[in-house]
């Protein structure tokens, strides 16, 4: 029925056909539109689909609901289509970054680096990171063979590409959990087997300090002007410890009384190692201008950030290829000097034990750890020509 009833208004205060039938037993109203907007041939044509829709036992409300639906997930897809991958990247970031260490987030940033920028001490522009081809794609569009293709372009600068690869296979991986994007693609493109291919293998590496080594190496870190550089590289030496793991270490992790440091492990949370004797030497000596034992007054964060420019310089300078991951294989490699058990060294250096004994049954303390750590240290120092006197708190270097 199609009625329009003048003394029936509507919110607005304008006069409305009203379309009223019955509906599962119940009476069904429904406003179709004011007089002004609906010419009366149009207002029944209406009618009269609604009618069909009803005899059918079709609710016209449910019916028009699902269509708006249909009509915005239409639009979602079509908006989805168009997102970039540089988008969500972004968006990646700022959900995980909490998550991450600095060193990880830097790698995030600058694998999509777009380049082409002026150096500050070079006429040469910077080079785009490796997954900067992949900014202004449309995220749908990154399938398998396009991160074949990628890899094959990508190729000459494997180590830069592999570590892309990976960030890749991970972001992708958190796009097909995510609610939205996971509608996208529901494959993960970065697995491809034919890209790891094409990037290589990468080669294991076997940079350590030579016994031999230790007193040129010592020397030249010693004589470094900035004292947290020079006390960072030796500690870093000395106990084995991560990078990212020694350069987070806080004065609150440094028990002088007990002897003790408790170093952020990225594997276990925590770790409690011994402060060997030169050790807590050196951390004596450093400035204590913040919560940061390596503090730097010129770096926003307030510590150490970037020490490897410095140690590429030793290295050059007394001809040796060390990494600063190269001091924590050294660390392990000159401890077998002294005979250390691999399980005590490994637990100093906050690896895993591998056999079932040392998981499930071995319990080292500290005190134990501390005997095998100081032997270490004071062998390494006997080798590289420096004589530390732990009563005397002198030092000096042996010609």
């Amino acid at each position: 029925m199609l009625r329009d009833f003048e003394h029936a208004l509507t919110a607005n205060g304008r006069k409305s056909y009203i379309f009223e039938t019955r509906l599962h037993g119940k009476t069904l109203r429904l406003t179709i539109g004011d007089v002004l907007s609906w010419p009366l041939a149009k207002a029944q044509e209406e009618a009269s689909r609604l009618k069909v829709l009803t005899d059918q036992g079709i609710d016209p409300r449910q019916l028009e609901k699902e269509r708006k639906l249909a009509e915005a997930a239409k639009k979602q897809k079509e908006r989805l289509q168009e997102i970039t991958f540089n988008e969500v990247w972004n968006e990646y970031i700022d959900k995980r970054r909490s998550l991450w260490s600095e060193h990880h987030l830097k790698d995030h940033i600058r694998v999509v680096h777009a380049g082409r920028n002026t150096r500050k001490r070079s006429d040469k522009l910077t080079v785009p990171g490796v997954l900067a081809p992949f900014i202004n794609r449309p995220l749908h569009s990154i399938t398998s063979d396009c991160v074949i293709q990628w890899a094959k372009a990508e190729s000459s600068r494997g180590t830069q590409a592999r570590l892309g690869l990976r960030l890749l296979r991970t972001f992708l991986s958190w796009r097909m959990n995510h609610a939205i994007y996971k509608e996208i693609v529901t494959t993960n493109a970065a697995q491809s087997k034919t890209a790891q291919e094409s990037l290589g293998k990468p080669k294991t590496k076997d940079d350590v300090l030579q016994r031999e080594q230790l007193p040129a190496w010592f020397q030249a870190v010693r004589q470094v002007q900035n004292p947290v550089i020079s006390a960072y590289l030796q500690i870093l030496l000395l106990t084995g410890a991560r990078r990212e793991e020694l350069a987070h270490l806080k004065w609150e992790d440094c028990d002088f009384q007990w002897n003790s440091l408790t170093i952020r492990d990225k594997v276990e949370g925590n770790r409690t190692i011994p402060l060997t004797p030169y050790v807590s030497h050196l951390l004596g000596h450093l400035p204590r201008r913040n919560q940061w034992v390596f503090s730097s007054p010129t770096a926003a964060s307030g510590r150490l950030i970037e020490p490897n420019k410095q140690h590429n310089k030793i290295c050059s300078m007394i001809g040796v290829d060390v990494s600063l991951h190269g001091l924590c294989r050294s660390f392990a490699t000159l401890s077998e000097w002294v005979e250390t058990p691999a399980g005590i060294a490994a637990q100093i250096q906050g690896h895993k034990p591998q056999d079932v004994r040392g998981k499930h049954y071995i319990r080292r303390p500290l005190d134990l750890l501390r005997v095998w750590h100081t032997r270490i240290e004071s062998w390494i120092l006997e080798q590289a020509g420096v004589v530390f006197v732990p009563d005397q708190a002198g030092l000096q270097m042996v010609k």
